[in-house]
């Protein structure tokens, strides 16, 4: 007997759970996908020991009859594809047929199910009962229209796997974000998460994505968040003709009219003042799919370079639209990866998109939130840890350090100790009477419980506090968590566009009309303005002139050089002249002659002007410094684009005005009229902020009249 067999499909299918689920909110990550792609506006998903105990998902979509549910637990059985050809234009989240089976195998599934108007004519729906792959029950139920699924014990019957699960409140958190960002991508439909004890997130329907952000966020998260939407009709297809065998004789054949659809994006970017040390906080949808792509990652990346430090990157939400045709999404095994047709394209598209939103917005940073804006690597757009009773709630967030992760603790609630309350005790008769069958409650103090049940009952997230919740906490207590009832779609609206009208207000498009009022230590420009004080950094303002003014004159090639009078010397190490004879051609196109004198020595003749003397030498060391770095790391090309603009921003550097420089009047004026020609106007080119804004409503709430 030979040695290969095919596999039962009972280990098939636990190897295929071994790459499509690998922690609970990849099986939420499925049945939410599984809802989406059947119609439901309303998803609620239920969650116990942080996925591990129990995951319940309900819709309202199509649902299924009783043949459908019972071959959904098929492998590779799905109602999204037909033939091959259907591989190349996928419309919907899911297709390959192998979640439910996958899931089912390595936990105990049940599903109930009822579709309306089915083509066997049922009025009832279906009950299905499973355990490792095992059907125990099928049964006729009475249920209302949708689907419900409930996944328990997961991987009880694979412990090795079990054990790699982490803590309950890391599970937590990444189902939650999880559902976060959906109810993000489909800001039309109601999301709602609850875990064993409280509302995590509850996401009523609303018209935008902005009022999504602000619903689930709030405003100082939206506050900090500018829009962006592009479009391009696209000039060829991805797919090229079909064979003429394949060919619909009744199809009319392309020709140059031919519309090839459209590529849309829309969503929203940080600030620049908004850092992050790594790339978490970049979330991408492309057809409302939520993917991670390093195309994407790269062309977001290039449209903030120089104007953050590029060691930093921003927050990002961006929504991908484009036909089905031009993206391939069966790439990867949990569907997190996507290929297209057209990467330079789709590339260069966000890129140029991002970058000219920057500039058109050329938002302000405000001068208190620069005293707490310092990168950090925890990702944003991640709802707040919050617990329906007393005690800490720091829930490690997902992507974390794994070796803090390793060594958290398990779950614990604390019960925090009341606080003393000065005073005696009432016994007196009569005392107690209120809490008999005539409690009278105007006799209690409605605040003074307010803030107890606050304190016990955080609002879940999607309810974001008004003015009034303290004082209208004891009235509305019986009303539930998670039933929206703090906020309507229209005052979600009204709120949102409050906050973009302040936040589209905040710009620097008034810095050639700001008056200067003097020097700050001779470092920084005081300069007054109708929305308020503005503190400018002279160096880097110079900074930016010089180095837009050096990029401009370097694509028309008219660099100005001067000569020295006599030939600089600069002492390199061997591995810096292997950098310097990759980078001279373009060190000769920004100004410089230089040519090697000796070995390890170099002699630069000539030099842009504004260069010289000790900053010459620094600024040479630095290039050559920087270059050596890039050239180091794997995979990565030295880009002719970054190169010029590494020279220019060392150029500049080099040659802007110091700190502890007076400058009289006339020439700050004159800077901040140069600085107001800039495209990128909120930072230098090495990512520190030019201009910080104390507003005219800082100020007034500083001193206490508003």
């Amino acid at each position: 007997m030979g040695r290969i067999r095919i596999l039962p499909d009972q280990v098939a299918n636990q190897i295929a759970a071994g790459e499509v689920v690998d922690r609970p909110a990849s099986v939420v990550k499925e049945l939410l996908e599984n809802a989406l792609d059947a119609g439901a506006s309303r998803i609620r998903v239920e969650v116990e020991a942080g996925g591990r105990k129990l995951i319940r998902v309900a819709d309202d979509g199509s649902g299924m009859n009783r043949d459908d549910a019972l071959l959904a637990f098929e492998r590779h059985a799905t109602s999204k594809l037909r033939t091959a050809d259907d591989l190349l234009s996928i419309a919907t989240l899911g297709f390959r047929g192998e979640a439910l089976p996958s899931i089912a195998s390595v936990a105990r599934v049940t599903l109930d199910s009822f579709a309306e108007g089915g083509r066997s004519g049922a009025s009832a729906g279906t009950h299905i009962e499973i355990a490792g792959g095992k059907i125990l029950r099928v049964e006729d139920a009475a249920l209302p229209r949708g689907t419900t699924i409930a996944v328990a014990d997961l991987f009880f019957n694979t412990p090795a796997r079990r054990k790699f699960l982490r803590a309950e409140s890391t599970e937590l958190a990444h189902v939650t974000a999880l559902v976060t960002h959906y109810a993000l991508a489909h800001p039309e439909k109601h999301f709602e998460l609850v875990s064993a004890t409280h509302t995590i997130v509850s996401a009523p329907p609303v018209t935008r994505t902005a009022e999504r952000i602000y619903q689930i966020f709030g405003k100082d998260t939206l506050a900090l968040l500018m829009p962006v939407a592009a479009e391009t009709p696209l000039a060829r297809a991805g797919l090229p003709e079909p064979p003429p065998w394949k060919k619909d004789p009744d199809e009319p054949a392309r020709d140059q009219n031919h519309d090839f659809g459209t590529l849309r994006l829309t969503g929203f970017y940080s600030k620049p003042e908004l850092q992050k040390l790594n790339r978490n906080s970049i979330y991408i949808f492309v057809n409302k799919r939520l993917i991670r792509d390093r195309l994407l990652l790269h062309a977001i990346t290039e449209a903030y370079r120089n104007v953050i430090p590029p060691t930093s990157f921003p927050v990002v939400l961006l929504f991908l639209e484009m036909p089905p045709e031009e993206v391939d999404v069966n790439v990867h095994p949990a569907k997190t990866e996507v290929r297209f047709r057209q990467q330079s394209l789709v590339h260069d598209f966000v890129r140029d998109s991002l970058r000219t939103a920057l500039v058109k917005a050329r938002p302000a940073a405000g001068f208190l939130n620069a005293l707490e804006s310092q990168p950090t690597a925890s990702p944003s757009l991640m709802p707040p840890a919050a617990s329906p009773l007393p005690g800490p709630t720091d829930i490690p967030l997902p992507d974390s350090d794994p070796a803090v992760l390793a060594d958290a603790e398990a779950f614990r609630l604390t019960p925090r100790m009341p606080a003393p309350v000065p005073g005696r005790l009432a016994f007196e008769a009569g005392s107690l009477e209120g809490l008999g069958a005539n409690f009278n409650p105007g006799s209690f103090d409605q605040k003074g419980w307010g803030e107890a049940a606050a304190a016990l009952f955080n609002p879940a997230i999607g309810q974001p506090a008004s003015g009034a919740e303290l004082e209208g906490c004891g009235a509305n207590f019986g009303n539930g968590i998670g039933n929206g009832a703090n906020g309507s779609d229209l005052a979600y609206a009204t709120r949102t566009t409050l906050v973009e009208t302040e936040q589209a207000a905040a710009n620097l498009n008034h810095l050639g009309s700001l008056k200067p009022l003097g020097q700050l230590r001779e470092s920084f420009i005081l300069a007054t303005g109708e929305d308020g004080l503005w503190i400018i950094d002279q160096h880097v303002a110079h900074e930016r002139v010089l180095f837009e003014k050096i990029l401009q004159k370097r694509e028309v090639e008219s660099v100005q050089r001067q000569r020295l009078l006599m030939p600089m010397l600069v002492e390199l190490q061997p591995q810096q002249m292997v950098v310097f004879a990759r980078i001279a051609e373009e060190l000769e196109r920004n100004g410089f002659e230089v040519e090697p004198f000796g070995p390890q020595t170099l002699a630069v003749k000539a030099a842009p002007v504004g260069l010289e003397g000790a900053a010459l030498e620094r600024m040479l060391a630095e290039v050559i410094e920087q270059s050596a770095m890039v050239s180091e790391e794997p995979a990565r090309n030295e880009d002719l684009t970054a190169l010029r603009a590494r020279i220019a921003a060392s150029i500049a550097c080099h040659s802007a005005i110091k700190i502890n420089t007076p400058l009289d009047p006339a020439r700050m004026e004159w800077l901040l009229l140069e600085l107001a020609k800039t495209s990128h106007p909120t930072s230098c080119p090495h990512g520190r902020p030019i201009a910080l804004l104390y507003s005219w409503k800082e100020i007034q709430r500083a001193f206490h009249r508003i």
